[in-house]
């Protein structure tokens, strides 16, 4: 991974979180802690963000106060650092759109397909199972939607539960289709995370789905790290962006793929 690229990943994760451990950093980039630590004296030289102790805050203002985050729209946190922030929401638009009134569908953590929960609140009939804390506040209000939130072990780095009681509590559950993002979609490996514990539990949500639909922006696509969760032959279908790298694509379509490339405009 380039050191712009891991570096902008830093900032985007510490932006979301408001703090993040090197543990934290360290898995969801897919970098030794003392890689991370040496990234982060350099943002924090460039006042990117604030070096504490044993991890990252936001930067600070010059009087010593936490500068105030920008206002952000409903549903998109951390857009105003979010460099797709664009794509993400034509994503989450595509992949509400696959889904059907009165169908039961799963939802895994990430940012588009919490993007996503907030464009099913209109659906009728309809029951979403996750593991995901922002998933679950974006339909909290939507009265019409059966909402089942497993439990398990919160996992700060990704706001979501994980490990082995949310895979068992998917145990026994059949949905319609299970959406999914990660951080790399290659043809060799389909989807992957550099989390270990997401790993697991996305795993237990895809057995739990007749139908495998993988969110991933242009930024993902030919990029591999180190847990596979989706194999190719498991994937049905990839939504993602105008940007994304045509010949994965087309090599992700030759082995049966359905990709699906969202409309920004």
């Amino acid at each position: 991974m380039l050191i712009a690229e891991r570096r902008r990943r830093i900032l985007e994760h510490v932006h979301l979180q408001g703090y993040a451990s090197f543990r934290d950093l360290a898995e969801v980039v897919g970098i030794s802690e003392s890689t991370v630590r040496r990234d982060l004296r350099a943002l924090a030289a460039e006042g990117l963000l604030t070096a504490t102790r044993g991890g990252a805050g936001p930067p600070t203002a010059a009087n010593g106060a936490a500068e105030p985050p920008a206002a952000e729209p409903a549903g998109a946190p951390g857009d105003h650092d979010d460099p797709v922030a664009a794509a993400r929401a034509a994503i989450a638009r595509c992949a509400a759109a696959l889904v059907e009134p009165g169908s039961a569908v799963l939802l895994g953590p990430g940012r588009s397909t919490h993007r996503m929960a907030a464009g099913l609140t209109g659906i009728a009939q309809l029951t979403v199972v996750t593991n995901s804390v922002p998933v679950t506040t974006a339909l909290l209000g939507a009265e019409q939607v059966d909402l089942v939130m497993v439990g398990g072990t919160l996992r700060r780095s990704i706001n979501a539960f994980v490990g082995p009681l949310t895979e068992s509590s998917l145990q026994g559950l059949r949905g319609a289709q299970v959406f999914l993002s990660g951080e790399g979609v290659t043809v060799e490996r389909g989807l992957t995370t550099p989390n270990v514990f997401a790993a697991a539990t996305d795993m237990a949500l895809v057995a739990a789905a007749q139908r495998v639909v993988v969110l991933a922006d242009h930024t993902k696509i030919g990029r591999d790290t180190m847990c596979q969760t989706v194999p190719t032959d498991r994937m049905d279908v990839l939504v993602t962006d105008a940007l994304a790298d045509p010949l994965v694509l087309s090599a992700l379509a030759a082995t049966g793929v359905e990709v699906l490339v969202a409309d920004q405009s």
